[in-house]
């Protein structure tokens, strides 16, 4: 079956809009017709060449549509279902599943970083040359084909391009708040970066009852957007440190929960120290591969807890059908992350709006 694909060749450089070839499903797998997918800035490290990636390979790793076919032994989903791609396919028996850690999955992590599915073998071609997948999705294009685990079925009535966001900033966001934040009713947070992943941090503080959300960056556009979400305060960092803002506003102590997800040091800074003593510091963006970062020790005294997650410790198959029905309550605002829709051949006009810091979240909207 042919498609078209955006596939990146070599790194650095832009996506090449292509015709590729992909396979049937195998069994354990299903086919989904995309119909959103959304630009992440992991993407964006990836063309940039900031993190190793088998090539050439169709990249995304956020997006929905719609399962067009299935393998033999799928149990779980029919063509015609609505599902959310989650990269965590995890196997759910491995050590690290069985530790309750299944963003760790051993099986998946071995395949995921060769850009190929369970069985080890590529789904996807240009002629005789295999595509490789990116993160287990490759939802940059018409289809893909994924493992059952990582095709979580949603409500029909859920727009698939809203539910694509579901896939990375929006579960990133709110698990990074609700789950490893613990954040509990009257508490004080503190949001450093408010793209998509930190705009569904604030809301995940809002559901949490949070009566102070400070939302903190360097574009006050986006703090526009922060304030529509839940934060209860702004603050734009360009031009002077958050510290002081944020102590005035704690009796001088800090917030009770940090979250970082700007993924640069001087934000990670910002965010040790805008946290009080005790506090609970999450850090959910990240540096480009192999920077360092810098953690100087007077700002970790008062025994602060700093916990590091890339999912927002989410378990994808129950908490993505919640967090469609709190869209679709009214409780979980996602249209307003929508800056910008665009066709599979604009796509690296988006990148250049996600790159210049023009956008909460770009989306490819498929026909």
């Amino acid at each position: 079956m042919k498609m078209k694909a955006a596939v990146l060749h070599s790194t650095p450089s832009e996506l090449s809009i292509e015709e590729v070839n992909i396979k049937e499903p195998a069994p354990g797998e299903v086919r989904i017709k995309i119909a959103a997918s959304g630009l992440c800035h992991t993407d964006w490290e990836t063309m940039k060449g900031f993190q190793s990636q088998a090539l050439p390979a169709v990249i995304g790793h956020e997006g929905a549509g719609i399962v067009e076919s299935i393998g033999d032994g799928v149990t779980r989903l029919k063509p015609g279902d609505h599902v959310v791609c989650s990269w965590e396919p995890n196997c759910g028996h491995c050590f690290y599943c069985d530790n309750g850690q299944p963003i760790l999955c051993e099986p998946m992590t071995k395949v995921r970083t060769k850009g190929l599915l369970y069985d080890e073998n590529p789904r996807m071609f240009i002629g005789d040359k295999p595509v490789y997948h990116y993160s287990m999705v490759s939802s940059h294009a018409e289809y893909t084909v994924i493992p059952e685990q990582g095709a979580v079925p949603v409500r029909e009535d859920f727009p698939l391009d809203r539910a694509a966001l579901l896939g990375c900033a929006v579960m990133t966001g709110y698990g990074g708040a609700v789950y490893a934040g613990k954040i509990r009713p009257e508490s004080s947070v503190a949001v450093v970066g408010c793209g998509a992943v930190g705009l569904s941090a604030i809301q995940g503080a809002r559901l949490s009852g949070a009566s102070t959300i400070i939302a903190i960056d360097i574009n006050s556009d986006k703090l526009k957007v922060a304030a529509d979400m839940g934060a209860t305060h702004t603050f734009n960092s360009l031009d002077e440190e958050p510290s002081s803002f944020v102590k005035d506003l704690t009796a001088g102590r800090g917030v009770d929960c940090a979250i970082e997800a700007a993924g640069q040091n001087i934000s990670i800074k910002h965010t040790l120290e805008i946290s009080r003593p005790g506090a609970r510091i999450v850090l959910l963006g990240k540096t480009p591969f192999g920077e360092e970062i810098s953690l100087p020790f007077h700002l970790l005294m008062g025994d602060r807890e700093i916990i590091r997650t890339s999912y927002g410790m989410s378990r994808p198959r129950i908490d993505f059908p919640k967090l469609a029905n709190l869209y679709m309550n009214e409780r979980l605002m996602l249209d307003e992350m929508i800056s910008m829709r665009l066709k599979l051949e604009e796509i690296n006009k988006g990148f250049e709006h996600l790159e210049q810091g023009k956008v909460a979240r770009a989306i490819v909207v498929f026909d």
